[in-house]
């Protein structure tokens, strides 16, 4: 097999892998929206991934981990710092507006930040075809945020105020995103770290950050645990997997195309969603997916 050949086997297998972790993703937040969750819900779902990802976190850790130095582990902290930051903002926001709005933003903003970062500082090139792509991702990631309907929210001035947090919530949740893709992508392209270990090993930092906050009050964080754990229990079990195969596409891929192509869990949130929530919008919903699935299919080939 010739090596434009294998290059594009490549291709296609992180492309695989991107949109099998869409899915994945897309459903997860679903049920972090229905979860109603804050800062402690986040510290469930940490400790559950602690706990259920602990035979495999131990298999690939035992001979991995010992090598680590001070780079290794300052990655591992960062990235635990950032993933913290990054899902109390977006559990908040998922409480202050709706997941159609926060959703796309956070997941649009980021993507386009980590492109625009590998592009101008990690010296990464992307085609005009990309460049095609990451436009029209950011397109339809507007029309799945409720581009008619922020039109229509100026007359009533609850709807507007609940779309201008759904705005700001998701725009910084993608700022964050874009923080931890750059910071777990050097550190699973460069430094050569698992991604599996990347993603696990940053359990540890946010269970330590989110630990004070479920013991100010742990009655109330008992009652909770009572009706939160399951949706924490489906968050920890299949979360980690649509990152770690993110993880995975970026050692195949530039990162300024993994990144954008992410953006195919949009049109399982629209699909799904916003079918589940009764949120409203559908049409334009889908025609963002459907930009969405354009720019997804131009970066693939770009």
């Amino acid at each position: 097999m010739g090596a434009a050949a294998l290059c594009f086997c490549m291709t296609l297998h992180a492309f695989a892998l991107i949109i099998l972790a869409g899915l994945i993703h897309a459903c997860w937040n679903i049920a972090a929206k229905k979860a109603g969750g804050d800062a402690r819900f986040a510290f469930f779902t940490s400790v559950l991934m602690m706990l259920f990802w602990a035979p495999l976190g131990w298999w690939l850790g035992r001979d991995a981990v010992p090598l680590w130095g001070a780079v290794e582990w300052g990655f591992i902290v960062a990235s635990g710092v950032l993933h913290v930051v990054y899902y109390v903002t977006l559990l908040r926001g998922y409480r202050k507006a709706d997941l159609t709005v926060v959703y796309p933003l956070a997941r649009g903003t980021g993507p386009l930040l980590s492109s625009l970062v590998a592009i101008t500082l990690l010296g990464e090139r992307i085609s005009a075809l990309g460049a095609l792509g990451i436009i029209g991702v950011v397109g339809g990631v507007f029309l799945i945020a409720g581009g008619p309907a922020l039109l229509r929210a100026a007359h009533d001035p609850a709807a507007r105020q609940r779309v201008h947090k759904g705005l700001v919530y998701g725009v910084v949740t993608g700022a964050f995103i874009a923080s931890y893709t750059v910071v777990d992508g050097y550190a699973v392209k460069v430094l050569l770290m698992s991604p599996i270990l990347v993603d696990y090993m940053g359990n540890f930092v946010r269970v330590a950050l989110l630990a004070p906050v479920v013991l100010r009050d742990l009655p109330t964080a008992a009652v909770l645990w009572g009706a939160q754990w399951r949706f924490a229990l489906l968050v920890a079990v299949v979360s980690p997997i649509a990152y770690v195969l993110v993880l995975f596409a970026m050692r195949e891929a530039p990162l300024s195309h993994v990144a954008p192509a992410r953006e195919v869990s949009m049109l399982f949130a629209a699909l799904i969603g916003g079918h589940l929530l009764g949120e409203g919008d559908r049409l334009a919903r889908l025609c963002g997916a459907a930009c969405i699935a354009l720019g997804v299919t131009a970066l693939a080939l770009g």
